[in-house]
């Protein structure tokens, strides 16, 4: 289990070689929910102000998944992305499918995509650029490893 602790050192590092490798992008594109905090971490870590988040639906449950990702309104603009170096970020690479789906948007659109997760998994059909730990373990979040305060409901 990552704690909070030990989730602000894994993005300060994970910041530190995405620095360390000479890249510097021009934005920071953020998977949510779960890549919202590494991102947030990481932008301030890079100096990068430039953050623009992607929604994807994918996981439903603990490991329990829809047939494939998909994107959620609203999706970034292509004319914000145009010709730019974007990092794309999650907390996660299991399957890879994400990402996947998140890099091929980006790439019709950017200079250069490269991505980056706290851990990515053997099955992963994306192979990252930047990983803080490699594991075939169920990963669980600290923002993630508490039941939410209130259920779903359709009541407004």
């Amino acid at each position: 289990m990552l704690t909070w602790e030990s989730f602000g050192r894994a993005a300060r590092e994970l910041a530190q070689t995405v620095v360390d490798s000479g890249y510097r992008p021009d934005l920071i594109m953020s998977i949510t929910r779960g890549g919202l905090l590494p991102a947030g971490a990481m932008s301030y870590a890079m100096g990068i102000k430039n953050l623009h988040i992607i929604n994807v639906e994918f996981y439903t449950g603990v490991d329990t998944r829809l047939p494939m990702p998909v994107l959620l309104p609203p999706v970034p603009s292509v004319v914000d992305l145009s010709g730019q170096r974007v990092l794309i970020i999650d907390d996660v690479a299991d399957t890879g499918e994400t990402l996947r789906l998140v890099r091929d948007f980006c790439a019709e659109h950017v200079a250069v995509t490269r991505t980056a997760v706290l851990y990515e998994k053997p099955e992963s059909v994306v192979k990252c650029d930047y990983v803080w730990r490699r594991t075939a373990d169920w990963v669980t979040f600290p923002w993630s490893s508490e039941p939410p305060l209130v259920g779903e409901s359709t009541d407004n």
